[in-house]
């Protein structure tokens, strides 16, 4: 059974693509995201993406670094969304630099809170899309997935997806078309499970938090 939309208007969702490649450049973190995004379109879900890397973010915790930082329009979006979804290409056997700086940057989230002490995550949920030649995957969704619970954000269920050729280099993502079935699928089940979740969390207030 499908939940109602939003009263205030269709539900959001914000992708963060940790890509090191800038624009135009091809992103295979782009592509795989995409699929995830177009399943929302057809549940009515509006959903963009920002490519972090083409904007100057500056290293911090603080929501605002000065000196031209642009992070404070990318966290206005994480704030107008109900769902969050971190997507990352593998290097090193890690999430890209540009996700660790991403998260490092919410850090603040910490300090902004509500009168009942509620971060601006609780009430979103978050997923992950990871890409890469080399395994690692499921530990880069376990090392993204935990600081966005930290902050507050509804992890799902099955909420992620990957994709991977195995251990050395090979083909990119958008350069065959071995082992789509498998990724585009995890990836509808995904925008799925992530807006079914947050539609169950609309309306709804997380306890008042002790703080101290």
């Amino acid at each position: 059974m499908k939940l109602p939309l939003r009263s205030g208007g269709r539900m959001k969702a914000l992708v963060l693509n940790c890509t090191l490649k800038p624009s135009p450049k091809t992103s295979n973190t782009e592509a795989l995201a995409r699929v995830v995004m177009a399943e929302w379109a057809r549940d009515g879900v509006e959903s963009e993406i920002v490519r972090l890397v083409d904007l100057d973010i500056r290293p911090g915790v603080e929501s605002d670094m000065g000196d031209g930082d642009e992070w404070p329009k990318v966290r206005e979006k994480i704030a107008a969304c109900d769902i969050l979804l971190m997507a990352t290409p593998t290097w090193m056997g890690q999430m890209s630099s540009v996700c660790q700086r991403a998260l490092e940057r919410m850090d603040a989230f910490f300090s902004e809170t509500d009168e009942a002490g509620r971060s601006i995550a609780m009430g979103k949920v978050a997923g992950v899309v990871v890409t890469g030649n080399e395994d690692g995957a499921h530990h880069i969704v376990a090392t993204v997935c935990q600081p966005l619970i930290d902050l507050g954000f509804t992890i799902p269920g099955q909420s992620w997806t990957y994709w991977h050729l195995g251990p050395g280099p090979g083909p990119d993502y958008t350069d065959t078309d071995e082992a789509h079935a498998y990724s585009d699928r995890l990836a509808r089940n995904a925008a799925r499970n992530l807006a079914f979740a947050a539609r169950a969390l609309e309306g709804l207030r997380f306890p008042p938090q002790e703080t101290g």
